[in-house]
């Protein structure tokens, strides 16, 4: 299901010369930025931890003539995000966009009560430590120049209940009220900070094509108020509107690229129990 991703992004070029930083951009949701962004015309820096797939969203940007660079870089390690901020700025000089991408609910742990100290350290370091550990790091090239964005993803689940996983949903609602409140405390100095909050979107860690069998696909509709399933470009293209000019008048946001599932609703107890889960946001028979 394309989503509509061979129509055009745009005016363009939104983003001519602009050095943009996309963490886990390698696959998935950041993969998809860093090709669009480039086809904006902006100087892309692919930091993941997999240097196979970090050289993969490189060679499809320079493929198509865009310009990239790929940085391994583990963004649960602080020692990793300070080298990729020094790269960063030893060939460019600045930076004007950060998309903090990173985030993974790593494993499905059922009940609340089955989780443990450690666990939960993991899923910080992965989806809000090194969101702030980040944005510190590139934050002075961007107050020296008086100019920069950062893009926080965060999750739809955090703007609702998240039964699957309350720790999860905790880090991810941290994000959001991170973005809010840093804006207000960097906007005079000429930066912007947002965020998007996705749903119901393939990526590397959340593969609905294999998730859900044939014989279901008609019920998209019924799960989704837009009645398809969400790509990847669709939040490129999220992504690209908050970095771009045309956002210019928007900073403490987060927009919820969910395809309307926020506002329809949330979770529904299985009764199924389908994928060995007790919780589903896509019943069968509503």
């Amino acid at each position: 299901m394309s989503g509509g991703a061979e129509q055009l992004d745009g005016p363009g070029p939104l983003l001519q010369d602009r050095v943009v930083v996309i963490t886990g951009a390698g696959g998935g949701i950041g993969a998809a930025a860093a090709r669009l962004f480039a086809r904006h015309g902006a100087e892309v820096v692919v930091a993941d931890i997999s240097p196979e797939l970090a050289a993969g969203t490189v060679s499809a940007i320079t493929a198509g003539g865009g310009r990239a660079m790929a940085v391994q870089t583990d963004v649960t390690v602080p020692s990793e995000l300070a080298r990729l901020r020094r790269a960063v700025l030893e060939r460019y000089g600045r930076v004007d966009v950060l998309v903090n991408n990173v985030g993974h609910w790593l494993r499905n742990v059922g009940s609340f009560v089955n989780g443990d100290v450690d666990f939960w350290e993991d899923l910080h370091k992965v989806n809000f430590l090194h969101v702030m550990v980040a944005s510190r790091e590139f934050l002075p090239a961007m107050i020296e120049r008086r100019s920069g964005t950062i893009i926080n993803v965060s999750s739809i689940e955090a703007l609702r209940g998240y039964p699957e996983d309350p720790v999860y949903a905790a880090y991810k609602a941290a994000v959001v009220q991170f973005t809010r409140s840093l804006a207000v405390q960097v906007g005079h100095m000429g930066i912007r900070v947002n965020g998007i909050g996705p749903d119901v979107t393939e990526s590397l860690q959340v593969p609905y094509a294999e998730w859900v069998p044939e014989d279901q696909l008609h019920l998209w509709p019924q799960w989704v108020p837009v009645g398809r399933m969400g790509v990847a470009e669709d939040q490129a293209r999220a992504l690209l509107f908050l970095a771009s000019d045309l956002s210019s008048f928007v900073t403490g946001h987060t927009i919820p690229t969910d395809g309307g599932t926020g506002a329809a609703g949330g979770w529904y107890r299985s009764e199924s129990r389908r994928m060995g889960r007790q919780w589903t946001n896509r019943p069968i028979a509503p």
